[in-house]
């Protein structure tokens, strides 16, 4: 049983830092990416903040240790993709772009759940 959870946390821990690599986008400010965020009306200098805020969390959640900072990490991403989903439903954009950042969370949570024992707080 031990192992079988170890093997969802990766899957899902993987996953979860596959999606939040679009933050390498955010922080190059990448044409596509911009123009994504134009209907949400934020300033273009907010784009690479989050972009940087993701690809940290990445690292923070990847790397061996420091448990505090991975609360963090997962945190932050938390808030940052259920933010996303409000601003996405607060200009009646796409069900996609709605629904997407709450899977994204949802990852997030399902890895925090079932992080193993070296990577928790004692």
């Amino acid at each position: 049983m031990k192992n079988k959870k170890n093997i969802f946390y990766w899957i899902t821990t993987g996953l979860l830092c596959f999606c939040m690599l679009g933050g390498i986008g955010q922080i190059f400010q990448i044409k596509e990416v911009v123009d994504g965020f134009k209907t949400l009306g934020y300033p273009t200098y907010f784009i690479s903040i989050i972009g940087l805020w993701k690809v940290l969390a990445i690292i923070a959640i990847l790397v061996p240790k420091f448990p505090l900072l991975k609360e963090w990490a997962y945190a932050g991403v938390f808030f940052v993709m259920t933010g996303a989903s409000a601003s996405h439903l607060a200009v009646n954009d796409s069900p996609f772009h709605i629904i997407v950042p709450l899977v994204i969370a949802s990852l997030a949570i399902f890895s925090w759940y079932l992080r193993p024992a070296s990577r928790k707080l004692s």
